[in-house]
């Protein structure tokens, strides 16, 4: 048989086997917490495979808001945007950003997820740009819309220390100079360290974020694999958080066993860094749950080897004993496959009071869940620091009654005047949430 339509064969089979391979037995909301259960691994031939086919909204249509809460559109018609950063005026970028072209052979698998994702509304050829949106009287429609920066390379995270603007590639971190008001830059950027990439680049998103004092850079780095399946000589500064020092352009990790990071913040009363995590796939609807927690240096948190702790995963071979004994259980469970990616704390006034200091994650939905999880944007509460108390619904909706995805959330930021802006890459639209609604 002909090798393309081998591999037609075995893809469609993976979808339509895997898709009824097997279900949660638990709630998705049990997922959730400090303490969440978790069953014994249920492996199965084929993955699980429940995508929410990506539609796109139709005309008039946005997700539904929290009570107390509206929600309009802020920007229409971006090209898959993924992140977002607000500038001390105020003025908004985002990431239109997607994977960058993977090199040499990937394999059936590699084909099979490929084919996956672009259901999913993902593997167009990148925009590789970052667009300014500038709202001069904040009534929630930007009478500006520039590029800002062009011809990056599957860009995601930004970050701003006085007249130094860093953006995260999927391989490097450059840095711009910048001045205020300004709506685009022309120069050449500086490379200030590489970044693992590579010609797997399994999660290709690398974001970063300056520490308070601006002397170091904290960046992302997702792993290169589900759970080690290329070699452990794959993971060279992966599954982690790299620290940056851009003064003599160097890196170390800071923290690692984290299997694909994204969302960074820090916490306002703790002033400790947190971060939101993907955990693994391919081991059951009901594990592994994503997770965000502190962040230690030096840290351990399991992968590959172990899950929420000493939950050894017997797939990697071979076992590291000593790293599962130290591994760190994470702080807050976010629900198994959610896929929650935005992170950021609320410290505006606009919103009521109760979301002060609380976390607001942007969980782009599951496709190795049945039934599905994610496609929403939680609120979780905070006290002196630490979570405190059960997730709450912000915007959900982003599913239709067929099971399309009309729109997916990916990060999440808050404005200058307190709304809190969701990138929904899916929709291509940024959603404004502010006070208001039932």
């Amino acid at each position: 048989m002909h090798d393309s339509r081998l591999v037609l064969l075995i893809g469609a089979g993976l979808l339509a086997l895997g898709g009824c391979s097997e279900t949660a037995t638990l709630p998705v909301e049990s997922g959730y917490g400090p303490n969440p259960p978790l069953p014994e691994p249920h492996k199965t031939l084929l993955p699980t495979v429940n995508i929410a086919p990506a539609t796109g909204w139709p005309d008039g249509a946005k997700p539904q808001a929290a009570a107390g809460l509206r929600v309009e559109a802020f920007a229409r018609d971006l090209d898959h945007p993924r992140w977002l950063h607000v500038l001390p005026n105020g003025d908004v970028l985002v990431a239109e950003s997607d994977a960058p072209p993977k090199e040499g052979k990937q394999g059936i698998r590699g084909w099979i997820m490929k084919k996956v994702m672009a259901r999913a509304g993902s593997g167009n050829p990148s925009a590789n740009r970052i667009t300014l949106l500038r709202d001069s009287d904040g009534d929630g429609v930007p009478e500006r819309r520039t590029v800002f920066l062009e011809n990056l390379h599957s860009p995601f995270g930004m970050a701003l220390v006085g007249s130094d603007f860093y953006v995260a590639n999927t391989d490097a971190l450059l840095r711009f100079s910048y001045e205020e008001g300004m709506t685009r830059i022309a120069a050449e950027g500086e490379k200030v360290v590489d970044l693992p990439a590579g010609p797997i680049n399994h999660h290709w998103t690398k974001n970063v974020i300056a520490s308070p004092d601006g002397k170091h850079l904290y960046v992302t780095s997702g792993s290169n694999s589900n759970v080690a399946e290329n070699g452990m000589e794959a993971e060279e500064n992966r599954a982690a958080i790299l620290e940056v020092d851009p003064r003599t352009r160097t890196l170390r990790l800071f923290a690692s066993g984290l299997r694909n990071p994204n969302g960074l913040a820090w916490q306002p009363d703790s002033g400790a860094l947190w971060t939101a995590v993907n955990e693994r796939d391919e081991i059951g609807s009901d594990l592994v749950p994503d997770y965000m927690t502190s962040v230690q240096d030096g840290g351990f948190y399991g992968w590959p080897y172990s899950y929420y702790g000493q939950h050894v995963d017997v797939r990697v071979k071979p076992q590291r004993p000593e790293l599962v004994a130290r591994a760190i259980v994470p702080d807050y469970a976010l629900g198994a496959h959610t896929a929650s990616l935005g992170l950021a704390f609320y410290e505006g006034t606009l919103l009521p009071q109760r979301y002060a200091k609380g976390a607001f994650v942007g969980q782009h939905g599951s496709w190795n869940r049945k039934p599905r999880s994610g496609y929403k944007v939680v609120f979780i509460p905070f006290r002196e620091g630490m979570p405190a108390g059960a997730p709450e619904d912000v915007l959900s909706g982003f599913v239709n009654d067929k099971g399309e995805a009309m729109g997916r959330p990916v990060g999440v930021a808050v404005d200058k005047s307190g709304a809190l802006l969701v990138a929904d890459d899916v929709g291509n639209v940024i959603w404004r949430v502010t006070p208001g609604g039932d």
